[in-house]
């Protein structure tokens, strides 16, 4: 993901424009800071830059995720993961592990 780029726009030009502004957020990685009266207000990022620069994923959690990608378990679907659960709990009623 390349380094986003931040912004400045007032709100009503936000308001205006808020599906180019939206477009431009998710293709090219931009932030916005929204400001109203020449006063920051909010900011605008994508999803993927949330979560990958404000919402901080706890060490363990990204080595789980690693290796599910490693193995090719990120590419199952959620019958499969259901599948999956099912037979661990059925295996783990069973006695076994």
């Amino acid at each position: 993901m390349p380094t986003p780029i931040t912004k400045l726009i007032d709100a009503l030009s936000a308001r205006t424009h808020f599906g180019e502004v939206m477009t431009e957020v998710e293709s090219k990685n931009s932030r916005f800071v929204v400001s109203r009266r020449g006063k920051p207000k909010m900011v605008l990022l994508s999803v993927d830059d949330y979560l990958q620069n404000i919402l901080k994923k706890p060490a363990l959690l990204a080595e789980i995720q690693s290796r599910a990608v490693f193995g090719g378990l990120d590419k199952m679907s959620e019958i499969e993961i259901e599948a999956e659960i099912s037979a661990a709990r059925a295996d783990r009623k069973n006695g076994k592990k």
